[in-house]
């Protein structure tokens, strides 16, 4: 293979995948590392890639970069609703308790498979039945509220502060006090980067501080991320990989990634 054709094949990989490593390049195509590190370079001197540590990403991938929910909703449509199907195994039907859903695009697909099942529950026993066995909801994020307002079988809470127009989220310090003072079962969070040596991330500060207290409130963390967060970095940090339980994604994570989750016993289930 030319070295040209093998330079397209790795765009347009990380244009798909989000990020390639340079040992997963290695290995695909059959060369040594310092070849891929020549083509990498190659490519981010023609504005075709980024590089960053271990391996590179689109060019338009920085720290800040963060597209809108509507945006990001209608990217990677079938993971995200595999991992929502996941995540949503994961609360019990017929019984009382509390969860939180995070702002986020996978977040809010499990807040429609969530509104949908309780519907159809309710259809078949009877709203009646269902109604003295409610599920607290709890979430910041407005797309979310409006998915689950009035659903019988669930009582939602929706943490106020000022709306953040890019997420559709509350946000700022009254969301961060009230997230303080919850506990709720579990909560699943959103993220824009997971990776091995910097934990969770997301661009905003804002944002990043809600989650934060999101995750040192619940008794369960259980993280919803498509394999385009997978060893991701952006600006600012909210969590460590310890301080989560559960990570639900598309695909196996990288090997680095695998073995930091493993010692920090987080468990992976790949939808």
């Amino acid at each position: 293979m030319f070295a040209e054709e093998r330079q397209q094949l790795i765009v347009g990989l990380i244009a798909t995948s989000g990020r390639a490593s340079v040992t997963d390049l290695a290995e695909r195509f059959s060369i040594t590392t310092e070849t891929v590190r020549r083509d990498l370079a190659a490519l981010e001197v023609a504005g075709s890639v980024r590089r960053v540590h271990g391996g590179a990403v689109p060019p338009d991938r920085f720290s800040t970069t963060e597209e809108s929910i509507l945006e990001r909703a209608i990217q990677r449509q079938p993971e995200k609703t595999r991992i929502a199907e996941a995540a949503l195994a994961l609360i019990p039907q017929g019984r009382s308790g509390s969860v939180l859903i995070d702002a986020g695009s996978t977040t809010e697909a499990l807040a429609e498979l969530l509104s949908a099942r309780t519907a159809a529950t309710a259809a078949t026993t009877g709203a009646a039945s269902h109604a003295g066995v409610e599920l607290t909801v709890i979430t910041h994020a407005l797309p979310i509220a409006a998915k689950l307002s009035g659903e019988p079988g669930i009582a939602l809470h929706l943490l106020g502060g000022k709306v953040r127009g890019l997420t559709q989220a509350a946000v700022g310090q009254s969301t961060v006090e009230a997230a303080r003072r919850i506990r709720p079962d579990i909560a699943f969070i959103g993220t824009n980067g997971i990776h091995a040596a910097f934990g969770l991330s997301t661009p905003d500060p804002e944002e990043a501080a809600v989650k934060a207290a999101f995750v040192q409130s619940a008794r369960r963390i259980v993280v919803l991320a498509d394999s385009s967060k997978l060893d991701a970095e952006t600006l600012v940090q909210f969590a460590s990989l310890k301080d989560l339980d559960t990570l639900i994604t598309d695909r196996k994570p990288s090997q680095g990634l695998a073995d930091a989750l493993a010692d920090a016993g987080v468990e992976v289930v790949v939808a």
